[in-house]
């Protein structure tokens, strides 16, 4: 079976293979993001960038839980002005770069849109979902009709596709998918909202108390969410959540994923793990007899 069988689509991005890395890690700088490209990842996503710089919460910011992480970072981020010159780096892979923003008014994400459309991003992914930053993330994204806006704003302004990163914290993720029906794929889930006691200390290990809960933990939310929304709207999807072998990536694509994003993986695997999910992930596909990504998208969902 040639490495062919690999690629996948959303909507006019073109991946060689299904495996992205997640915003968040190893991901602010562009020499980083080339040599995670040039070493198997279809796509990158940039860390999350605002209008402003951002130095984030004090130290601690991470903590270790039960088969994942928490933590809260705060977005810290240089700033648009500040991130032309990665992006370009990170473009010399010749792979997709996709930009991630953040903001907290519908024009502040055009702006941010709009920028990094100038630094030729092939994709803008809307972080709609930060469960530990007030004013941004899942506090804009827990709102349909705020969403609606800020996806049909940036539907007008900007030609590259619009990917919008979804909370998992909030009653009906549905409700807020089919407020972004207009996105051409819908990145599915962002941490859960989460803390840790130290016990010794008498208090919460993480400055900000509230984190967010990634690594495995997450993976069967990310998959219910991933096939819920499939099953219900048939929408273009990447699926997050706990992904650190081919079996998981099958999951979700099986729930209805068209491709899935790596990122606490690489804590504890390193940037290898997107060569060995390719290799693992196309000797899986040879044995079960699927000759394209397509042929396996949704069909583990019941209608």
């Amino acid at each position: 079976m040639k490495d062919s069988s690999l690629k996948t689509e959303i909507a006019s991005l073109k991946l060689e293979n299904p495996h992205i890395l997640a915003s968040g890690i190893l991901d602010e700088n562009g020499y980083t993001m080339k040599k995670i490209l040039e070493e198997g990842a279809a796509a990158v996503v940039t860390k999350s960038i605002g209008m402003d710089e951002r130095n984030g919460y004090q130290a601690p910011v991470i903590a270790d839980a039960p088969a994942g992480l928490i933590n809260a970072i705060g977005l810290a981020n240089p700033g648009i002005e500040s991130f032309g010159d990665e992006i370009a780096i990170a473009k010399g892979s010749n792979r997709p770069v996709i930009g991630s923003i953040f903001a907290s008014t519908v024009e502040e994400f055009a702006n941010l849109a709009i920028r990094m459309q100038k630094y030729r991003v092939d994709a803008i992914e809307l972080n709609l979902s930060c469960p530990h930053v007030k004013g941004f993330g899942s506090e804009v994204g827990s709102d349909p009709d705020l969403v609606e806006q800020i996806v049909n704003e940036l539907k007008l302004k900007v030609p590259v596709p619009i990917f919008a990163k979804l909370t998992p914290n909030v009653t009906n993720i549905l409700d807020i998918a089919k407020a972004a029906h207009k996105a051409d794929a819908l990145v599915l889930i962002n941490t859960v909202r989460a803390i840790r006691i130290d016990i010794h200390a008498r208090m919460p290990v993480l400055s900000n108390i509230y984190g967010g809960l990634s690594g495995p933990a997450i993976k069967p939310i990310g998959l219910r969410a991933v096939y819920d929304v499939y099953r219900e709207t048939g929408f273009n999807i990447i699926g997050v959540g706990g992904i650190e072998t081919h079996e998981d990536a099958v999951e979700y694509i099986m729930a209805g994923a068209r491709a899935v994003q790596i990122g606490t993986a690489l804590m504890t695997k390193g940037r290898k793990i997107f060569g060995e999910l390719n290799s693992n992930l196309l000797q899986f596909m040879e044995r079960e007899g699927y000759s394209s990504i397509d042929d396996m998208v949704g069909i583990g969902v019941v209608k």
